[in-house]
Protein backbone atom coordinates (compact mmCIF):
# COMPACT_ATOMS: atom_id res chain seq x y z
CA UNK A 1 0.00 0.00 0.00
CA UNK A 2 2.57 2.36 0.86
CA UNK A 3 0.47 4.92 1.91
CA UNK A 4 0.87 6.55 6.09
CA UNK A 5 -2.19 7.36 8.32
CA UNK A 6 -0.73 10.03 11.17
CA UNK A 7 -2.42 10.31 14.19
CA UNK A 8 -2.38 11.45 17.55
CA UNK A 9 0.84 10.07 19.16
CA UNK A 10 1.55 7.67 16.57
CA UNK A 11 1.79 7.31 12.57
CA UNK A 12 0.51 4.05 10.54
CA UNK A 13 2.25 2.84 7.47
CA UNK A 14 0.39 0.61 5.47
CA UNK A 15 2.99 -1.71 3.49
CA UNK A 16 2.59 -4.35 1.26
CA UNK A 17 3.04 -6.89 3.91
CA UNK A 18 2.63 -4.97 7.14
CA UNK A 19 1.94 -2.23 9.12
CA UNK A 20 4.69 0.36 10.33
CA UNK A 21 3.63 1.68 13.37
CA UNK A 22 6.06 4.64 14.64
CA UNK A 23 5.38 6.67 17.83
CA UNK A 24 5.86 10.19 18.66
CA UNK A 25 8.01 11.17 21.68
CA UNK A 26 6.63 13.98 22.78
CA UNK A 27 5.75 14.83 26.43
CA UNK A 28 1.85 14.01 25.75
CA UNK A 29 2.74 10.58 24.40
CA UNK A 30 2.10 7.85 26.67
CA UNK A 31 5.66 6.43 27.75
CA UNK A 32 5.26 3.03 26.93
CA UNK A 33 4.96 4.50 23.28
CA UNK A 34 8.24 6.54 23.88
CA UNK A 35 9.76 3.11 24.79
CA UNK A 36 8.44 0.76 21.83
CA UNK A 37 9.45 3.82 19.29
CA UNK A 38 8.09 1.71 16.62
CA UNK A 39 6.98 -1.51 15.75
CA UNK A 40 6.63 -3.74 12.49
CA UNK A 41 3.28 -5.44 12.30
CA UNK A 42 2.55 -8.41 9.71
CA UNK A 43 -0.72 -9.09 8.35
CA UNK A 44 -0.27 -12.41 9.43
CA UNK A 45 -0.37 -11.05 13.13
CA UNK A 46 -3.50 -9.56 12.85
CA UNK A 47 -6.77 -11.26 13.36
CA UNK A 48 -9.54 -8.10 13.07
CA UNK A 49 -9.92 -4.62 12.14
CA UNK A 50 -12.04 -2.10 13.97
CA UNK A 51 -13.10 1.41 13.63
CA UNK A 52 -15.06 2.74 16.70
CA UNK A 53 -15.73 6.27 17.57
CA UNK A 54 -13.31 7.58 20.52
CA UNK A 55 -13.36 10.66 22.74
CA UNK A 56 -14.03 14.54 22.79
CA UNK A 57 -14.48 14.24 18.87
CA UNK A 58 -12.15 11.42 17.80
CA UNK A 59 -12.16 7.92 16.04
CA UNK A 60 -10.13 4.83 16.80
CA UNK A 61 -8.87 2.30 14.03
CA UNK A 62 -7.89 -0.54 16.12
CA UNK A 63 -5.63 -3.25 14.45
CA UNK A 64 -6.79 -6.52 16.64
CA UNK A 65 -3.51 -8.91 16.68
CA UNK A 66 -3.82 -13.00 17.07
CA UNK A 67 -3.70 -14.29 20.35
CA UNK A 68 -0.08 -15.26 20.72
CA UNK A 69 1.52 -12.89 17.91
CA UNK A 70 2.72 -10.47 20.50
CA UNK A 71 5.23 -11.12 23.15
CA UNK A 72 3.87 -7.43 24.46
CA UNK A 73 0.45 -8.46 24.65
CA UNK A 74 1.14 -12.17 25.94
CA UNK A 75 2.84 -10.18 28.76
CA UNK A 76 0.27 -8.06 29.60
CA UNK A 77 -2.39 -10.72 29.31
CA UNK A 78 -4.97 -8.28 29.01
CA UNK A 79 -4.02 -5.39 31.89
CA UNK A 80 -2.82 -2.72 29.35
CA UNK A 81 -4.94 0.54 29.48
CA UNK A 82 -6.79 1.49 26.25
CA UNK A 83 -4.79 4.72 26.55
CA UNK A 84 -1.29 2.36 26.13
CA UNK A 85 -2.63 0.01 23.43
CA UNK A 86 -0.25 0.46 20.72
CA UNK A 87 -2.68 -1.16 18.05
CA UNK A 88 -4.69 1.66 18.76
CA UNK A 89 -4.87 4.94 16.29
CA UNK A 90 -6.38 7.96 17.80
CA UNK A 91 -7.62 10.35 14.49
CA UNK A 92 -9.79 13.75 14.22
CA UNK A 93 -13.46 12.31 13.96
CA UNK A 94 -13.35 14.37 10.70
CA UNK A 95 -10.46 11.74 9.26
CA UNK A 96 -13.15 9.09 9.77
CA UNK A 97 -13.37 8.57 5.98
CA UNK A 98 -9.92 8.19 5.39
CA UNK A 99 -9.49 5.83 8.24
CA UNK A 100 -12.37 4.00 7.10
CA UNK A 101 -11.00 3.32 3.66
CA UNK A 102 -7.50 2.18 5.17
CA UNK A 103 -9.74 -0.48 7.82
CA UNK A 104 -11.44 -1.62 4.66
CA UNK A 105 -7.74 -2.27 2.64
CA UNK A 106 -6.35 -3.81 5.70
CA UNK A 107 -9.57 -6.40 6.34
CA UNK A 108 -8.65 -7.21 2.87
CA UNK A 109 -5.22 -8.29 3.76
CA UNK A 110 -6.18 -10.90 6.42
CA UNK A 111 -4.83 -14.26 5.92
CA UNK A 112 -7.20 -17.02 6.19
CA UNK A 113 -5.95 -18.32 9.59
CA UNK A 114 -7.06 -14.93 11.02
CA UNK A 115 -9.45 -16.36 13.37
CA UNK A 116 -6.58 -18.69 14.53
CA UNK A 117 -4.09 -18.08 17.52
CA UNK A 118 -0.50 -18.01 16.29
CA UNK A 119 1.74 -20.83 16.40
CA UNK A 120 4.81 -18.25 17.17
CA UNK A 121 5.43 -14.81 17.75
CA UNK A 122 5.05 -12.76 14.60
CA UNK A 123 5.64 -9.22 15.99
CA UNK A 124 9.41 -8.77 17.78
CA UNK A 125 10.21 -8.03 21.11
CA UNK A 126 11.83 -4.93 22.27
CA UNK A 127 15.18 -5.76 22.34
CA UNK A 128 17.92 -6.77 25.00
CA UNK A 129 19.77 -5.92 26.59
CA UNK A 130 17.30 -3.96 29.11
CA UNK A 131 17.05 -3.32 32.65
CA UNK A 132 14.67 -1.42 35.16
CA UNK A 133 14.52 -0.81 38.98
CA UNK A 134 12.22 -2.53 41.13
CA UNK A 135 10.99 -1.30 44.51
CA UNK A 136 13.38 -4.44 46.04
CA UNK A 137 16.21 -5.08 43.81
CA UNK A 138 17.47 -4.37 39.92
CA UNK A 139 16.12 -6.55 37.33
CA UNK A 140 18.53 -7.09 34.31
CA UNK A 141 18.47 -8.93 31.22
CA UNK A 142 21.21 -9.10 28.38
CA UNK A 143 19.46 -11.72 25.92
CA UNK A 144 20.49 -14.75 27.64
CA UNK A 145 20.24 -14.49 31.37
CA UNK A 146 17.94 -12.48 33.47
CA UNK A 147 19.77 -11.19 36.69
CA UNK A 148 18.15 -9.83 40.08
CA UNK A 149 20.25 -7.69 42.28
CA UNK A 150 18.85 -7.18 45.64
CA UNK A 151 18.41 -3.76 47.25
CA UNK A 152 19.43 -3.75 51.01
CA UNK A 153 16.72 -0.84 51.83
CA UNK A 154 13.71 -3.25 49.87
CA UNK A 155 14.62 -6.79 49.49
CA UNK A 156 13.06 -9.39 52.19
CA UNK A 157 14.89 -11.37 54.12
CA UNK A 158 14.54 -14.44 52.58
CA UNK A 159 15.48 -12.54 49.59
CA UNK A 160 19.04 -11.62 51.42
CA UNK A 161 19.71 -15.04 52.09
CA UNK A 162 19.33 -16.46 49.16
CA UNK A 163 21.34 -13.82 47.62
CA UNK A 164 20.99 -12.27 43.90
CA UNK A 165 19.78 -14.24 41.15
CA UNK A 166 20.34 -15.44 37.85
CA UNK A 167 18.26 -17.14 35.70
CA UNK A 168 19.55 -18.92 32.09
CA UNK A 169 16.27 -18.52 29.89
CA UNK A 170 16.89 -21.85 28.69
CA UNK A 171 15.91 -22.66 32.30
CA UNK A 172 12.67 -20.99 32.43
CA UNK A 173 9.25 -21.97 31.18
CA UNK A 174 7.42 -18.63 31.45
CA UNK A 175 7.02 -14.97 32.60
CA UNK A 176 4.13 -13.38 34.64
CA UNK A 177 3.79 -9.88 34.53
CA UNK A 178 1.35 -8.09 37.29
CA UNK A 179 1.08 -4.65 36.43
CA UNK A 180 2.72 -1.76 38.83
CA UNK A 181 -1.20 0.21 38.08
CA UNK A 182 -2.26 -2.92 40.51
CA UNK A 183 -1.63 -2.75 44.33
CA UNK A 184 1.04 -5.54 44.65
CA UNK A 185 2.47 -5.23 41.20
CA UNK A 186 5.49 -7.83 40.19
CA UNK A 187 7.82 -9.28 37.86
CA UNK A 188 7.99 -12.94 38.16
CA UNK A 189 9.93 -16.27 36.17
CA UNK A 190 8.45 -19.23 35.66
CA UNK A 191 11.29 -21.88 36.26
CA UNK A 192 10.59 -25.11 34.36
CA UNK A 193 8.80 -27.65 36.00
CA UNK A 194 6.89 -25.13 38.49
CA UNK A 195 4.44 -24.06 35.72
CA UNK A 196 1.81 -24.85 37.87
CA UNK A 197 3.02 -22.71 40.90
CA UNK A 198 2.68 -19.39 39.04
CA UNK A 199 -0.58 -17.24 40.36
CA UNK A 200 -2.04 -15.44 37.44
CA UNK A 201 -3.21 -11.45 37.33
CA UNK A 202 -5.72 -11.24 39.69
CA UNK A 203 -4.61 -12.97 42.30
CA UNK A 204 -3.71 -12.54 45.78
CA UNK A 205 -0.18 -12.91 46.31
CA UNK A 206 0.00 -14.76 48.83
CA UNK A 207 -2.66 -17.16 47.66
CA UNK A 208 -2.51 -20.16 45.41
CA UNK A 209 -3.19 -20.09 41.49
CA UNK A 210 -7.01 -19.33 40.54
CA UNK A 211 -8.62 -21.69 38.23
CA UNK A 212 -8.19 -21.40 34.38
CA UNK A 213 -5.68 -18.88 35.25
CA UNK A 214 -3.86 -17.64 31.69
CA UNK A 215 0.44 -17.50 32.06
CA UNK A 216 2.71 -15.74 30.08
CA UNK A 217 4.38 -19.15 29.12
CA UNK A 218 1.00 -19.56 27.23
CA UNK A 219 -0.41 -21.90 29.95
CA UNK A 220 -3.75 -22.58 31.68
CA UNK A 221 -3.36 -23.93 34.90
CA UNK A 222 -5.43 -25.47 37.93
CA UNK A 223 -6.03 -24.64 41.40
CA UNK A 224 -2.71 -25.42 43.13
CA UNK A 225 -3.08 -27.60 46.53
CA UNK A 226 -1.85 -25.69 49.78
CA UNK A 227 1.30 -27.46 49.93
CA UNK A 228 2.29 -26.68 46.33
CA UNK A 229 1.18 -22.89 46.27
CA UNK A 230 3.86 -20.10 46.07
CA UNK A 231 5.38 -17.95 47.99
CA UNK A 232 4.52 -14.26 47.83
CA UNK A 233 6.36 -12.15 45.26
CA UNK A 234 8.00 -10.16 48.02
CA UNK A 235 9.55 -14.09 49.79
CA UNK A 236 9.80 -15.40 46.06
CA UNK A 237 14.06 -15.21 44.79
CA UNK A 238 12.46 -15.46 41.20
CA UNK A 239 10.67 -12.27 41.59
CA UNK A 240 10.79 -8.54 42.08
CA UNK A 241 8.25 -6.82 43.17
CA UNK A 242 6.60 -3.32 42.19
CA UNK A 243 5.85 0.05 44.49
CA UNK A 244 4.98 3.32 43.78
CA UNK A 245 7.61 4.74 41.04
CA UNK A 246 9.25 1.16 40.82
CA UNK A 247 8.86 -1.13 37.67
CA UNK A 248 6.76 1.56 35.46
CA UNK A 249 4.58 0.05 32.91
CA UNK A 250 7.42 1.43 30.01
CA UNK A 251 9.87 -0.03 31.91
CA UNK A 252 8.88 -3.65 33.30
CA UNK A 253 6.45 -4.91 30.70
CA UNK A 254 8.96 -4.54 27.38
CA UNK A 255 11.04 -6.19 29.56
CA UNK A 256 8.97 -8.89 30.35
CA UNK A 257 8.23 -9.16 27.11
CA UNK A 258 11.86 -9.78 25.63
CA UNK A 259 12.44 -12.17 28.44
CA UNK A 260 9.05 -14.29 27.12
CA UNK A 261 10.43 -14.00 23.38
CA UNK A 262 13.92 -15.56 24.13
CA UNK A 263 12.17 -18.35 26.39
CA UNK A 264 9.87 -19.33 23.75
CA UNK A 265 12.49 -18.89 20.55
CA UNK A 266 15.04 -21.34 22.91
CA UNK A 267 12.28 -24.09 23.57
CA UNK A 268 11.53 -26.79 20.83
CA UNK A 269 8.05 -25.22 19.36
CA UNK A 270 6.05 -27.30 16.52
CA UNK A 271 6.31 -25.64 12.88
CA UNK A 272 3.80 -23.40 12.14
CA UNK A 273 1.68 -23.64 9.21
CA UNK A 274 2.76 -21.95 6.49
CA UNK A 275 0.78 -18.46 5.83
CA UNK A 276 -1.09 -18.40 2.72
CA UNK A 277 0.00 -14.83 0.82
CA UNK A 278 -3.28 -12.46 1.38
CA UNK A 279 -4.70 -11.26 -2.12
CA UNK A 280 -3.32 -14.46 -4.00
CA UNK A 281 -5.50 -14.80 -6.99
CA UNK A 282 -8.28 -12.56 -9.02
CA UNK A 283 -10.56 -9.98 -6.62
CA UNK A 284 -13.88 -10.09 -7.15
CA UNK A 285 -14.61 -7.26 -9.69
CA UNK A 286 -17.79 -6.38 -7.66
CA UNK A 287 -15.45 -5.21 -4.78
CA UNK A 288 -12.37 -3.48 -6.98
CA UNK A 289 -15.66 -1.13 -8.45
CA UNK A 290 -16.78 -0.45 -4.70
CA UNK A 291 -13.14 0.48 -3.59
CA UNK A 292 -12.59 2.76 -6.83
CA UNK A 293 -16.09 4.52 -6.07
CA UNK A 294 -14.39 4.85 -2.43
CA UNK A 295 -11.80 6.00 -3.22
CA UNK A 296 -13.51 8.64 -5.54
CA UNK A 297 -15.15 9.71 -2.68
CA UNK A 298 -11.69 10.50 -1.05
CA UNK A 299 -10.34 12.26 -4.12
CA UNK A 300 -13.58 14.37 -4.37
CA UNK A 301 -13.11 15.34 -0.93
CA UNK A 302 -9.66 16.37 -0.94
CA UNK A 303 -8.47 13.90 1.17
CA UNK A 304 -6.36 11.72 -1.92
CA UNK A 305 -4.21 14.10 -4.02
CA UNK A 306 -5.03 13.39 -7.75
CA UNK A 307 -1.46 11.33 -8.30
CA UNK A 308 -2.67 9.29 -5.48
CA UNK A 309 -6.18 8.45 -7.10
CA UNK A 310 -4.08 7.81 -10.30
CA UNK A 311 -1.76 5.43 -8.78
CA UNK A 312 -4.17 3.78 -6.25
CA UNK A 313 -7.43 3.09 -8.69
CA UNK A 314 -4.53 1.50 -11.38
CA UNK A 315 -3.45 -0.58 -8.77
CA UNK A 316 -6.97 -2.04 -8.04
CA UNK A 317 -7.46 -2.17 -11.84
CA UNK A 318 -4.91 -4.53 -11.97
CA UNK A 319 -6.07 -6.58 -9.43
CA UNK A 320 -8.64 -7.88 -12.03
Amino acid sequence: MGDVLAGIHATWEFDTDCVLIRFERGIRTPKLFQSLRERRVPHAALSSVTLTPGKRGTVVLHAVPRPGADPLLEAAAGQLKDGCDPYRLVLPAERETLAEYYADELRALLGPDAAEPAGRFLVAAPEAPMQFKAYDGRAGFDGDRVSFRWFWTGASTAKWKAGDQTFPVTELSGVEWRSPDAFDGYLRLVPRGQEGAAPGPGTDLGMGTEPGTRLGSGTVQSAQPMAHRPARADQDPAAVVFGLGYGPVHESLPFAAAVLESVRRKQPAPAAPAAVPAGVGRRDPADIAERIRHLGELHRAGLVTDDEFSAKKAQLLAEL
